[in-house]
């Protein structure tokens, strides 16, 4: 992957030949966390000047997706990249397969996307998360990976793709079925090398030609505020945001990685950091420090929940993310034989409004989940662990 300068007043973002003669921004927008409204509508103004002083940064990517703030981010960004943005920038954007339930249903979706979009093409197009299950249910049943063919031929998108949460053994599947595919996305950071597609994933996207796009390369937060032990395997004064966005920057199959920025403050930091990116930049002591910690951080994690809230809303008003992070807290590792740590925990547990007990055991949390968690078991964990 060949860095490239690009030479601005303001900032020097800097830009990776995804394909030959693609130059796009090592940091992209993820537009799933946009800042939102006490009723959890996205806040627009807010947003679209986030969106705005990315792309005015040198940000050329965009990433949305058909649910993200329950349908409405793909309206905002109709918005927000208005008065000569669209023109600025790849746009991307994903087929919801699960909703893909007889032919018609893919041309339906997409002819949605672009009104939504008030575009009349998508740049870079994906088939959303793909798992085994959707892979074989629907995309191969409805052939549509003809069907993202079929749309790159017609000029409607310029790019096709899939983004993933599964095993490692079903991305290599999936790799090698999808003829004609220019990228994948993966959820990769120094956590989860061994995660879903994992290093091996991304060295064998890269190895058959395909882009590739990282996915929370923060795990939705939980690589920001590292408990205590993990922290101090980190390289002596190393800012967690900035090792862990290196980490992947440091990497020469990675493209654009994708953060979803809530904030100014998140910006301008994830925009400093890009700036300062380069193939390489992290030492081999470093590596192995962040090593150290994924190990150190694999014994405290009692659930992997990145807090996407795919699972949400609850049928029985269960803030499932909020539940499991107060869960993961409990790890031994982190409280140890402190009771008084624990008798807290328990304490913030019983202000909770909808307990764990409270679960209906419908299920419909983990068919929604992409870290394809036992949402019914954990729940019955934290009702023995937090009474």
């Amino acid at each position: 992957m060949d860095i490239i300068n690009n030479e601005r007043k303001k900032n020097t973002m800097k830009y990776r030949e995804i394909f030959p003669g693609v130059r796009v921004s090592a940091l992209g927008y993820g537009c799933m966390r946009f800042p939102t409204n006490p009723d959890e509508t996205i806040n627009e103004p807010e947003a679209i000047s986030l969106i705005r002083h990315a792309i005015d940064s040198g940000v050329n990517y965009i990433d949305t997706a058909f649910g993200y703030h329950h349908g409405k981010s793909e309206g905002l960004l109709k918005t927000a990249l208005a008065d000569g943005y669209r023109e600025k920038v790849f746009l991307a954007d994903k087929m919801p397969v699960w909703l893909v339930k007889e032919e018609a249903d893919f041309e339906k979706l997409f002819n949605i996307q672009l009104e939504r979009l008030g575009t009349d093409h998508i740049d870079f197009y994906l088939l959303h998360s793909l798992n085994a299950g959707s892979f074989r249910d629907t995309v191969l049943r409805f052939d549509l990976f003809e069907k993202m063919r079929a749309l790159k031929r017609a000029g409607r998108v310029s790019y096709i793709g899939f983004s993933f949460h599964d095993s490692n053994e079903v991305f290599h599947e999936i790799v090698d079925s999808f003829e004609g595919a220019d990228f994948c996305q993966i959820q990769y950071n120094w956590a989860n090398t061994d995660y879903q597609a994992g290093t091996e994933g991304l060295e064998y996207a890269h190895k058959k030609g395909l882009g590739v796009i990282i996915m929370e390369p923060l795990l939705g937060g939980g690589l920001v505020n590292l408990p205590d032990n993990v922290r101090a395997a980190l390289p002596e004064g190393a800012d967690p945001v900035g090792i862990s966005l290196d980490y992947l920057w440091s990497r020469p199959e990675v493209g654009v990685v994708l953060s979803g920025m809530s904030n100014r403050a998140q910006l301008d930091d994830n925009l400093r950091h890009a700036d300062d990116s380069r193939i390489g930049k992290l030492t081999e002591d470093e590596i192995a420090a962040l090593a150290r910690a994924k190990k150190i951080r694999d014994g405290n994690l009692l659930v992997p929940c990145t807090g996407c809230e795919y699972c949400l809303p609850c049928p029985a008003g269960i803030e499932i993310p909020v539940v499991f992070r107060l869960y993961n807290k409990t790890a031994p590792g982190l409280v140890g034989d402190d009771e008084a740590k624990m008798d807290a925990l328990k304490e913030e547990y019983r202000g909770f409004a909808v307990k764990a007990d409270e679960c209906l055991k419908c299920g419909r949390c983990e068919s929604a989940c992409p870290q394809h968690i036992s949402v019914r078991d954990m729940m019955d964990a934290v009702v023995t662990k937090l009474p």
